[in-house]
């Protein structure tokens, strides 16, 4: 009788302990969406749009739309500051139909919209735009703080990136943020961290892509996001995670690791652009970010004629490369093409150490094809005009 009681007790014991284990180990909240018949998945990507159709968001949104019909893609991602300035003020604000219901109309784009949060978005009642009653209001809606999407070739995982920054808790200045839900804050961060790393390292996708406001690599107003590259960036590293997806910088951008097959693709384009700022290890880009760099004996000696003499264009080779530098302080054009033969050094002379493949500082968004052995990414303007466009595969990464 004392060995059963005993047995139960322990068995007992076992069950609480394993609950607790269970429960301390959270789990991001997960969806599937199935992809084609043929296993291949297209989405668009956009970020940094919300304002009422102002800022030619209209604009972008009727290219969107038309591209979305020509790719039949799957869904749209949204890579947060979805309504501007401050956000939604409760589950009724206007601003959400006004700058989305009623901004992308198009029959292509009536497909799941997976977004999340960006710093504009923290500004006003952020519980209201995570509200399912927006989902009632558009059947699109679909925002979270954090989250995984299974779409079976490809396995999105939706990080908050907000709380990582330090200067939106010490230095805010005239801006008010809505933490609730997020304080206290490192135990947010340690949580979110260790539950995307162990959604990545038992992930079993052919594709996994990540997908934040913030930039971990940028050259454009906000550069990279230091806090990113200390905390996340390993944890993509080590799970071999294929694409990051991010908006904040309003621009579309590039930008290749040179230790990993990982990119980096910044779509903050959606509206507001046109900053004319892009952080290079120069000014105003005779100018490179090539291998070789500025020439300082030119810059000292020659560029101070070229100006004085109101000289449009400079034109050289050297860096082996294509390259198209606008000088901030005149009308001067740099433009290298020493790209006549052997090319591809991979070295980009910025502030951060990884390789620019394109930056372009106007509105537009981005296309994503993926089949099991490669991915499509195309860069798309205001009009609709192809900017930019990469191919990947599982056995070559190569740039066009």
């Amino acid at each position: 009788m004392a060995a059963h009681s005993s047995i139960k007790s322990m068995a007992l014991c076992l069950v609480m302990t394993m609950c607790l284990v269970i429960s301390s180990v959270a789990e991001l909240q997960r969806f599937d969406h199935p992809a084609n018949d043929d296993g291949s998945l297209s989405f668009l990507v956009i970020g940094d749009w919300g304002r009422r159709g102002t800022y030619n968001q209209s604009e972008v949104a009727v290219q969107m739309g038309r591209i979305g019909k020509k790719l039949n893609i799957n869904f749209v991602i949204s890579v947060g500051d979805n309504f501007y300035d401050n956000a939604l003020t409760g589950e009724n604000d206007p601003n959400f139909e006004e700058s989305f219901t009623r901004v992308y109309t198009a029959k292509s784009l009536q497909k799941q919209w997976y977004s999340v949060l960006g710093n504009h978005d923290y500004r006003g009642n952020v519980k209201a735009q995570l509200s399912p009653v927006l989902r009632q209001k558009d059947s699109r809606w679909l925002c979270l703080r954090s989250f995984v999407v299974n779409a079976e070739i490809a396995e999105f995982f939706f990080v908050d990136t907000n709380p990582f920054v330090d200067m939106y808790f010490y230095d805010p200045k005239d801006h008010i943020y809505d933490w609730r839900g997020v304080l206290p804050r490192s135990k947010y961060i340690a949580n979110l961290l260790r539950d995307v790393d162990t959604a990545l390292s038992q992930s079993t996708a052919t594709w996994k892509i990540v997908v934040g406001h913030h930039a971990i690599r940028s050259v454009g107003h906000h550069g990279d996001t230091k806090e990113l590259v200390e905390k996340l960036l390993p944890i993509l590293q080590r799970n071999n995670v294929d694409l990051y997806m991010n908006g904040h910088d309003h621009c579309l951008e590039h930008i290749s690791s040179l230790s990993s097959p990982l990119q980096f693709l910044t779509s903050g384009a959606g509206s507001k652009a046109w900053r004319g700022d892009v952080k290079t290890a120069n000014k105003d880009a005779i100018r490179s970010v090539g291998h070789h760099g500025d020439t300082k004996e030119l810059v000292e000696k020659f560029l101070p004629i070229l100006q004085r003499n109101n000289v449009d264009l400079y034109m050289n080779g050297h860096d082996h490369c294509l390259e198209h530098i606008s000088s901030l302080s005149s009308p001067l054009q740099f433009l290298t093409s020493g790209a006549g033969s052997k090319a591809w050094r991979g070295d980009v002379k910025t502030a951060n150490k990884d390789a620019i493949r394109f930056f372009y500082d106007g509105q537009g968004f981005m296309s994503v094809q993926l089949t099991q052995t490669s991915a499509e990414i195309l860069f798309y303007d205001v009009n609709g005009y192809v900017l930019h466009r990469w191919t990947g595969s599982k056995q070559l990464y190569s740039a066009i």
